[in-house]
């Protein structure tokens, strides 16, 4: 048994935390100035507030991309195996300066996560999550493979998102949005259902999004590749 501490508990880290506990793990969090909803997804969690990071052996950090590196600093001191599973461009990963670091990305929904690790200590992460709903795997690559290939998967899914929502917004300007949609019905079915849930999903999760489009764009940049597709996709997702 492992005491684990999960910084922050929104929908993903509460469904990580709660599968830690049922391989029998104790799971801390940090509830000093969070929310009453964010209280209630901790509500089995053991409180640790300021000295979590003391009492922890493991600490996993799921908190949107543009404070990994604020909620990075803030355990630079951590003796414990700290586990960055956020949504951030290798580049920003391998700032990361905690002494024990196993670099993490995570696809897939809360119900059923499949978390990637990375570097040299991660099939120790791997193994606190044996017969859980969180489908852990260890990759061979270079130390931030794991956020790599998050990056590269969110490129499509979350890109392509974007990509049709600027479309409506641009054939609703046009005045021919239903002329779209209904030559879409027509030839391509499949995207007046995927429109409908990128609106979803962008007024709930867009201001997330945009700072995960950003940091994709630092991947494609630092490779040689154009940045602008997903630079644009963070200023379609911040519109909201």
């Amino acid at each position: 048994m492992k005491r684990v501490g999960i910084l922050h508990p929104g929908a993903m880290g509460a469904a990580i935390g709660t599968a830690l506990l049922s391989a029998g793990h104790e799971v801390l969090w940090d509830g000093r100035g969070r929310s009453q909803d964010t209280a209630a997804r901790a509500a089995r969690f053991t409180d640790a507030g300021a000295d979590l990071l003391t009492r922890a052996e493991v600490v996993l950090s799921i908190c949107p991309p543009d404070r990994a590196l604020e909620v990075a600093a803030a355990a630079a001191d951590f003796a414990g195996l700290y586990v960055d599973a956020n949504a951030i461009a290798p580049g920003t990963a391998a700032r990361i300066a905690v002494p024990h670091y196993v670099d993490g990305g995570i696809i897939g929904s809360p119900s059923a996560p499949r978390l990637f690790l990375s570097g040299t200590r991660a099939a120790e992460v791997a193994a606190l999550f044996a017969g859980t709903t969180v489908d852990a795997r260890v990759l061979e690559g270079g130390p931030c493979s794991a956020s790599a290939l998050k990056m590269l998967y969110a490129a499509w899914t979350k890109g392509s998102a974007a990509l049709l929502l600027a479309i409506e917004g641009a054939a609703t300007e046009l005045g021919v949005d239903n002329d779209l949609h209904a030559e879409w019905d027509d030839s391509q079915p499949e995207l007046s259902g995927r429109l409908e849930r990128a609106q979803a999903a962008a007024e709930a999760k867009g201001w997330r999004w945009a700072g995960e489009m950003r940091e994709i764009a630092t991947t494609f940049e630092a490779t040689g590749w154009p940045p602008g597709f997903h630079a644009a996709a963070a200023e379609v997702y911040e519109r909201g």
